[in-house]
């Protein structure tokens, strides 16, 4: 874990000053003191991040009664588990009791959540099944005492959770992209390799990497071998319409090349973002792989290659990039100031069979081979961004416009959470 300085006498009137002095410098990165602040970091988790939707899992990662997975974000653990009655729920991984956790291993199948401290037993449905004793205590009600519910959405078989109970309807937002989504059939697909890697690195610098592609020809050359969005518009827009102007017809999918942005401060609402756009491989490429061919059968419906991938986002902290033959999901959770969990899920057609119709390495070796690269730009970046005489730089206007649109929802998102 990296450890850095901060200040001791930090205070909302100081977060206030500085959020004051990021409007009178727009479209620069933002001041050292949001990526150093433990104050910060506290009011993000709490206004930001667990109002939001995040991506959990697939449905066929807990396919049985009883199997779970735990989502850990900050010094919080979520449980995600399917109940006796075959549904999807999620709940805080907290005894009602006196707050110990009830589930320690990251996955598995339980008939029941049991607290290892004083013994109180849960289902998997949340609910209180068994408290030892209890029944010498004056009024005491089982039914108020189950583990304490988080929202819960499955869409074409992914997963989202939210701690508001009040968030808005993220379903509503995806049912605007999913004519593009759904040709990849991702409720039938199959989750051929997922892996975690540790960023040491304030969570908003992984996101702003993922965001902008500014530095997709310097630092990913095998990437930006294949994609045209490591060049500006005007280089790759022939190349983009020529696959644009082909997409629905050969892919066999009305609808694959459509365009949905309603993301960050235009989302319908609170972190409930949805973004669709297909943008075109270069000549000869197909697919995302390391020499640019197929790695494994076509996704769902779709019956050719059309040059083109779809980039998606569902969420403030989740992305897809979804070529014909696989699919790439991004996952980025804050585990402490200094530490982001980036997770990546590669998903194929649901009966393609591992070492017959592909191979694990083959399909993940683009983007975990990036991904290794990210983690080096980004802990770089992040040491420059900690040095008290860094001075933020002005964003490029066409190359990080997403990533602006990020920052101002953050910095808005901030303000709106301090005390009056």
């Amino acid at each position: 874990m990296l450890t850095i300085a901060t200040s001791v006498d930090d205070s909302f009137d100081r977060m206030r000053s500085k959020l004051e002095a990021e409007k009178a410098r727009p479209n620069h990165a933002i001041d050292p003191y949001f990526y150093r602040s433990h104050l910060v970091h506290e009011q993000e988790l709490g206004h930001l991040i667990f109002r939001s939707w995040l991506y959990a899992l697939h449905s066929s990662e807990i396919p049985n009664s009883g199997d779970y997975q735990l989502i850990e974000v900050g010094e919080d653990s979520i449980i995600v588990a399917r109940g006796a009655d075959g549904e999807i729920r999620a709940m805080h991984n907290i005894c009602r009791h006196r707050g110990a956790r009830v589930c320690e291993e990251v996955k598995g199948n339980r008939r029941t959540f049991v607290c290892p401290y004083h013994g109180w037993v849960y289902n998997t449905d949340g609910s209180l099944r068994a408290a030892r004793e209890t029944h010498v205590m004056e009024n005491f009600d089982p039914d108020a005492h189950g583990l304490k519910p988080v929202k819960c959405v499955v869409y074409m078989g992914l997963v989202f959770i939210n701690c508001d109970m009040n968030a808005g309807d993220l379903a509503a937002s995806l049912d605007k992209i999913k004519e593009p989504l759904g040709a990849y059939d991702l409720a039938n697909a199959k989750v051929a390799h997922r892996n975690s890697y540790r960023v040491d690195a304030n969570w908003k610098l992984v996101v702003e990497n993922y965001l902008e592609c500014y530095h997709c020809a310097t630092s990913h050359r095998a990437y930006a071998r294949l994609h045209t969005l490591k060049d500006l518009n005007e280089k790759s827009e022939p190349i983009v319409q020529k696959m644009l102007d082909r997409a629905d017809e050969v892919t066999g999918i009305p609808g694959i090349s459509k365009e949905h942005t309603e993301i960050y401060l235009d989302a319908p609402s609170f972190g409930a973002c949805a973004h669709t756009m297909r943008y075109g491989l270069f000549d000869g490429y197909v697919t995302g792989s390391k020499d640019g061919k197929p790695v494994a059968p076509l996704m769902g419906d779709i019956k050719d290659y059309d040059g083109g991938a779809g980039d998606f986002q569902m969420g403030p902290l989740a992305f897809m990039l979804n070529y014909p033959d696989h699919c790439v999901l991004y996952r980025f959770l804050p585990r402490s100031l200094t530490e982001t969990d980036m997770e990546l899920v590669w998903f194929v057609r649901g009966d393609a069979v591992e070492g017959k119709d592909y191979n694990v390495e083959d399909v993940t070796w683009l983007w975990h081979h990036t991904t290794q690269e990210d983690d080096y730009i980004i802990t770089r970046n992040s040491a420059g961004v900690n040095s008290r005489f860094f001075e933020p730089g002005p964003y490029h206007p066409e190359f990080e416009a997403t990533l602006q649109q990020f920052i101002s929802w953050y910095l808005h998102s901030l303000e709106d959470s301090l005390p009056a």
